[in-house]
């Protein structure tokens, strides 16, 4: 670490210690993490979430040799107090990271600042970086890792014996989504390769790496137990930082062949063929249903492609000496044999509600037959008068930092955005008064919040926003113009769960305009909105529709 100004502070919630995990589970999650990537820039709190918890409970056999503080709710820094944990915050700053996803992807990201030689790390957030980027409401992995498989798990082992005799729904879930095809963005040359691969005669099964294979496994040990398969040999090449496996030029039939007709290609872990930080959050969740599942005498067998991804996790180079700095005693599990109708009725288990091709069809029709089905039905538009028909900012009189042309946008964007500003700053400017909570959710670059942040001294304005770029941006503007009265949060918005007095969001995208209304209701605060432009919305995890 640089310097001690720059100390970076990891808060953890702790409900309670079982066999060789802290729950809730996104902490031992964090905490396994941390050792893989042997990260040591983050001091790091435990908080407890009950009163009758001693220290000796919380330190004792938490991860190997990293020192683990505890620390009360009420002690936490005040930005930290209003976010659901896992969140991180730089000491005595005023920028928030919450949400296992957006503290893992931190974690990962300044583990590579720190020391640039360790690529496998970078590596974590897979193709283009994406890696548990989006949110649950738009990823199917990142609603997986973050919400359903720890839910599930935290259910099942809290269940009584007579209520966890079924397999999660959401553990079959996983089973069916490692069962279907990958797709990665070179799949048409990989694709040719395997079919190419299946002509000279070799197998087309996706088995682990023999038993006999090392703990952790070194560029040469690769040619000494080869891989069965070409996505095994992809896989463990980029994880040994070597060149993908080179073959030959495709024979004419070969490359004749139509994507169509190309073989798909397996599964090798959680996302697809590489490894990604997908399955560092999965590793001690799955571990902890399967060994509870050995406890009960459960036979595995409906879940063959959970136990052979269980057992090719643990040959990753460092994921078995993580889970020993973590008093992770991990199963040896066998090879599992299972016909394809087996697993297609247990596939067939999975509720609809969780499957992603659930989703309603493509949207039919447009704005007038729109607004005709709403006036058939009674329903109406009603437009009441501006509040402040004359209220207009001087934009000439304001700081640069402020206008929203320092935001990266064209001058017509920009000045289109600062008429959109002028409405919503004179609805709030009526609204607040001094002391004053003011959140901009889903603020993108900042530009309502630092408006409001600037014009309002006495309030206190919080930006949260799920893109780090746009809240970087936004943070950099702010220490421009040298205000005190902000506080920056990189979390999705259900993360955020303190009190406040007024909620204002500008073009939230989607849903997130009617998850905006929601949150401001629940906390019985005004709220000044102007819905997504783009006037479409969709049945997600969290909001159904008519509501």
């Amino acid at each position: 670490m640089k310097d001690n100004a720059a100390e970076e502070h990891l808060y953890l919630a702790f409900s309670h210690q079982y066999r060789d995990s802290i729950f809730p589970l996104h902490t031992s999650i964090s905490l396994f993490l941390l050792s893989y990537c042997d990260c040591k820039l983050f001091k790091v709190f435990l908080v407890p979430t009950g009163e009758d918890v001693g220290d000796q409970c919380v330190t004792k056999n938490v991860a190997g040799d990293l020192e683990v503080h505890l620390i009360s709710r009420c002690q936490l820094p005040v930005v930290v107090q209003s976010c659901s944990l896992p969140a991180v915050v730089v000491k005595d700053d005023k920028f928030c990271r919450a949400g296992l996803s957006v503290v893992l992807r931190h974690i990962i990201q300044k583990t590579f600042e720190a020391d640039p030689s360790k690529k496998e790390v970078l590596e974590l957030l897979g193709f283009k970086k994406t890696c548990l980027k989006a949110c649950a409401e738009v990823s199917q992995w990142t609603r997986l890792c973050e919400i359903s498989i720890p839910l599930a798990v935290e259910r099942f082992l809290t269940a009584s014996p007579e209520h966890c005799q079924a397999i999660p729904p959401d553990i079959l879930l996983l089973e069916r989504k490692l069962g279907e095809p990958v797709r990665v963005h070179n799949d048409d040359k990989i694709r040719r390769q395997k079919l190419q691969q299946q002509k000279a005669g070799a197998k087309a099964a996706v088995p682990v790496l023999g038993e006999e294979a090392t703990e952790e496994l070194k560029p040469g040990e690769i040619h000494e137990h080869p891989p069965s398969s070409l996505e095994l040999s992809v896989a463990f090449s980029k994880l040994l930082a070597q060149e993908a496996p080179e073959a030959n030029r495709e024979a004419p039939n070969i490359r004749r062949t139509k994507t169509s007709d190309l073989p798909l290609l397996d599964h090798v872990f959680a996302e697809g063929l590489y490894f990604t930080v997908a399955d560092l959050v999965l590793l001690p969740c799955i571990h902890q249903f399967l060994v509870s599942s050995k406890k009960q005498g459960k036979d595995l067998v409906n879940l063959p492609l959970i136990s052979s991804w269980y057992r090719r996790v643990q040959e990753v180079p460092g994921v078995k000496k993580a889970a020993g700095k973590c008093n992770m005693e991990l199963l040896q599990l066998p090879e599992l044999v299972f016909a394809p109708e087996e697993q297609l009725q247990y596939s067939a288990s999975v509720p609809d509600e969780l499957e992603e091709d659930h989703e309603d069809s493509h949207f039919i029709g447009g704005p007038r037959p729109t607004m005709t089905k709403l006036m058939e039905n009674g329903i109406e538009a009603k437009f009441s008068p501006h509040p402040c028909p004359s209220w207009t900012l001087d934009w000439t009189s304001l700081p640069s930092a402020v206008s929203p042309g320092e935001g990266k946008m064209s001058r017509d964007r920009a000045l289109r955005k600062q008429q959109q500003l002028n409405n919503l700053v004179a609805a709030v400017t009526k609204l607040a008064k001094p002391g004053d909570l003011i959140v901009d959710f889903c603020s993108g670059g900042g530009h309502v919040g630092i408006v409001l942040a600037y014009m309002m001294p006495s309030c206190q304005v919080v930006l949260i926003e799920n893109k780090e770029l746009s809240l970087i941006r936004a943070k950099d503007r702010s220490d421009e113009l040298g205000l005190n009265n902000i506080w920056f949060i990189q979390a999705n918005l259900d993360y955020f769960n303190g009190t406040f007095n007024i909620g204002v969001a500008l073009h939230a995208c989607g849903v997130a305009t009617d998850m905006v209304i929601e949150h401001c209701l629940r906390a019985r605060a005004a709220f000044v909105i102007s819905p997504c432009c783009y006037g479409f919305i969709q049945n997600t995890i969290k909001f159904k529709y008519p509501r």
